[in-house]
Parts: structure tokens; C-alpha cells; sequence
């Protein structure tokens, strides 16, 4: 069957071929492991002016792309990039991306795109299970732990609100000091922004010395701080892969009426993985909680599931209404669960995927990457050069070279990048410039990245 000849657009049957082709050789091949990013000046002396009154064609439009854009990026499913939080996506996952893209399904709410959605939610109820949460609990897919760490913590602030105006707690339910949110100085750099967006205080509490935001540091800042509407806990810091001790901050939150947010954009996934399940104790207690798929759970961008566990409260601060939607509005609507109407049926790419591999092989593949971590732990402290931070509690390794400045990293990083032999970024530990490897892809070769630290350093 072939495309219908547009009255506007025309016969688009060559430039679907050629953006399919493209798609169909990329997903098989992989991407580029070399850091080639240039500056938009340069890269405008080569493409110049793309946007034009008639149009350069679907032959010029994919030349562009593949000639000159998409080699100044880097994929960060290689293998051996081990910086920031990567992606390893399945090839399933991708192409199946392109088929929720063909489809053009409107996800915002369930009269439009049942079946979609309906798969959307069996994703939501495994990653419920691995929560062990009641099958009441719900949630959706928003396109990252940003938004999703907003949608979030916009309900818990709502939800204080309401049940503070109700019990008189202040004159409407809002405190004289302004609302307030409590985390650890290692939250992720989001939740600060979010509180931007949200107009209320960080109230930052200590960590111990093993990194972790505790239940009693958590219940001295709720004493001392009225007027905090939640707490977030970590289950996987991105810098050092850390878990906090979310049992006693789930117990010192409620014990005071506090909401607790679990943010596992990067950890969450480790819930999978029976080798380190243990370490999420009272995750099955937290209000709300966040998992990018995207990082850790073999999903390309972008994707975060935001789950409740009384969804309810999401509904009465999303929920939208106006005479062009209430006729066909229901409970199941993605709409009543963040800050969205239109959005595409992002969590597709995660079903087909476990779908078609199944839960075992995800939690094989997690398991792999806490193992590569383990492994590299052990080399560094076995070695002369390198000293071991901390012990990996999920899959993140940190590390320094004895001696080195921050020059001395800098270069080394820079050398390896270039390369295309591994991307491993200096960051900062209590202020000390230091390096990590964050291990999410079972395609890494764990021996070649220990054999680069072992003769590049010395």
C-alpha cells in the first residue's frame, strides 16, 4: 500500500524511505563512541541556512543530518561511555520508538488512545510490583526525572495544602514562612530547580558519613523547619550511586504527616535486581516515586515513569477540565498524573521491549553492570595508582588518581575521549576533583575498561 499523495505536501514516499532506511541501518549499527561536538558556528558554516521558503528535499535533508549533524554527537549507548548516566537502550526499543511514532497516537487521555495506554500500564504495574505497592497505586510517563521529580512533589505540595487548610493548620492551608521541601545536599540537581518552579525552600539536611540522608537527620529538619510539605529520598544518587536509608525517612517523614519522595531516575532500576534489593527497605512505604527507563531499565529518550501510591492526590492537582473534554474524561486518563494534555505514548518503547525479552533478561542485564562495577571496584583497590572512594553500593565507581591535579584529569579524560576509547568525566567529591564510572550497559567489556586504567595512568 503506498502513501497517499498529499494536496500540500505531495508524494512523500522518498523522504519516508530514506528517514526509515536511516533509522533501520543506525538501530543495527549502533552510534559513534568519539566525542565530536563542535561549535554551532562552525557547524553553521557547513549546513548554512536549513530553513527555507521552497524546501532542500528529502535527499539534501537527510545528507545534512547524516553528513555533518549527526556525527557532532555522541550516542550515549556506546558501550564505553561511562559518564553522566548513560543509555543502553535494546534495538528493540528503538526501532519500536519509531513505530510509536508512525502511529501518531495521542496518549493524553484513554479515549484517544486506549490500547496504547492500556500497554503504557502494564509497564506502570510491573515497575509496581517491583515496588511492592497495592494495585491501587498508578502513574505515567512524562520524558524525564525532572518532570517527573515535579509532578511529584507539585502534588505533595497540593496535597498539604488541602489537608493543612482542612485541619487549620494555617490560614489556607499555607505556612506564613512559605512551603518548603527537605533533601540531602546529594539530591539531584533537579529537585532545586523544581523548587524554583514551585516557589517554596530547600531545607538541605546533612548526610552521615557514608553519604546517606538518615531518619534521624530527616526528623530533626522536619521539627525545625514547619512548614515542610515533603521529603526527598534518594535510591541511587547519580554522582556516587548512593541509596538512602529510606525505611527511617519514610518512618520520621509520616510519623509527622510528610510526604516521601523516592527519586530512582538512575537507581530505581536496581529494584530488579535481587543482588541488591535488600538495600531499598521501606520503598514500599514512599508516597511517590521516579524511574527513567531512558537510564537504567534499556529504554531510549525520553522516558520517566512517576508512580503514586494514592493517586488520587495527583488527579486533584492535574486534572484539567473544559467543555471539550469533560464528556470523554476518565480515571485512567495519563492527563490526571502531571503536568500534561497532549504527549506521546512515550512508555511504548519499555513494553515492547519487555515484551519481547522478558523480565528475566532485564534483570540479567542489570545484575551484569553491578557486576562490571564490583570488578572494577576490586581492580582499583588492588592497584598502586588508583584509590577506591567508596564501595559501589549500586553501579556507579568512584575513584582518584593518586597524585594527579585537576589538569592532569582533565587531559586524560579528554585523550580517551577523543579517542573513542572511554568516556569517563572528572566530578567532585566533597570537593576534591575525582573521576566515576557509571556502569548501566551489559554490552561494556569490563576487562578493556580495567586494562585503560590500568595502562593510561601510570
Amino acid at each position: 500500500m503506498g502513501i497517499k499523495k498529499s494536496k500540500v505536501w505531495g508524494d512523500e514516499s522518498r523522504a519516508v524511505d530514506l528517514a526509515l532506511s536511516w533509522a533501520k541501518e543506525h538501530t543495527v549499527s549502533g552510534g559513534d563512541p568519539k566525542t565530536t561536538f563542535r561549535p554551532a558556528e562552525e557547524l553553521y558554516q557547513e549546513v548554512g541556512e536549513t530553513i527555507t521558503p521552497e524546501g532542500l528535499g528529502a535527499d539534501e535533508a537527510i545528507r545534512i543530518y547524516n553528513d555533518i549533524l549527526k556525527p557532532a554527537t555522541r550516542s550515549s549507548d556506546d558501550p564505553m561511555m561511562l559518564s553522566f548516566i548513560p543509555g543502553a537502550p535494546t534495538r528493540s526499543a528503538v526501532a519500536f520508538d519509531t513505530a510509536v511514532s508512525a502511529a501518531n497516537v495521542f496518549g493524553g487521555m484513554w479515549e484517544m488512545g486506549a490500547g496504547a495506554i492500556f500497554a503504557e500500564n502494564q509497564v506502570i504495574d510491573w515497575i509496581k510490583s517491583l515496588l511492592k505497592w497495592p494495585a491501587s497505586a498508578k502513574g505515567t510517563f512524562v520524558s524525564g526525572g525532572t518532570l517527573g521529580n515535579l509532578a511529584a512533589l507539585a502534588t505533595a505540595r497540593h496535597t498539604a495544602q488541602e489537608e493543612w487548610n482542612a485541619l487549620g493548620r494555617f490560614q489556607n492551608g499555607r505556612p506564613l514562612t512559605g512551603f518548603k521541601l527537605a533533601c540531602a545536599s546529594t539530591a539531584h540537581s533537579s529537585v532545586r530547580a523544581v523548587a524554583t518552579v514551585l516557589d517554596v525552600e530547600v531545607v538541605t539536611v546533612p548526610v552521615d558519613e557514608r553519604g546517606h540522608l538518615t531518619g534521624d537527620a530527616v526528623a530533626h529538619a522536619l521539627d525545625e523547619n514547619p512548614g515542610v510539605f515533603a521529603v526527598v529520598c534518594s535510591t541511587g544518587t547519580t554522582n556516587s550511586g548512593i541509596i538512602d536509608d529510606v525505611a527511617d525517612i519514610v518512618k520520621a517523614a509520616h510519623e509527622r504527616g510528610v510526604w516521601v519522595h523516592a527519586d530512582g531516575a538512575y537507581g530505581g532500576a536496581g529494584l530488579a535486581a535481587p543482588s541488591v534489593r535488600g538495600k531499598y527497605r521501606g520503598i514500599e512505604e514512599v508516597d511517590s516515586f521516579i524511574v527513567d527507563p531512558h537510564k537504567w531499565l534499556f529504554a531510549p529518550y525520553d522516558c520517566c515513569a512517576v508512580l503514586y501510591r494514592k493517586p488520587e492526590y495527583a488527579r486533584r492537582t492535574f486534572s484539567q477540565h473544559a467543555e471539550y473534554l469533560d464528556l470523554t474524561q476518565s480515571s485512567v486518563d495519563p492527563s490526571d498524573f502531571a503536568l500534561h494534555l497532549s504527549r506521546r505514548t512515550r512508555g511504548l518503547p519499555l513494553w515492547y521491549s519487555l515484551v519481547t525479552h522478558g523480565t528475566k533478561k532485564y534483570t540479567e542485564a542489570i545484575e551484569l553492570a553491578l557486576g562490571y562495577a564490583r570488578k572494577t571496584a576490586g581492580y582499583i583497590k588492588k592497584s598502586d595508582h588508583l584509590e577506591l572512594i567508596m564501595e559501589p553500593e549500586l553501579s556507579v565507581v568512584v575513584f582518584r588518581r593518586k597524585g594527579w591535579t585537576d589538569r592532569q584529569y582533565k587531559e586524560w579524560s579528554n585523550r580517551l575521549a577523543k579517542a573513542g576509547d572511554l568516556l569517563c568525566i572528572p566530578t567532585k567529591h566533597d570537593g576534591e576533583t575525582v573521576l566515576r564510572l557509571a556502569f548501566v550497559n551489559p554490552d561494556t567489556d569490563v576487562d578493556q575498561v580495567i586494562h585503560l586504567l590500568d595502562t593510561t595512568m601510570k
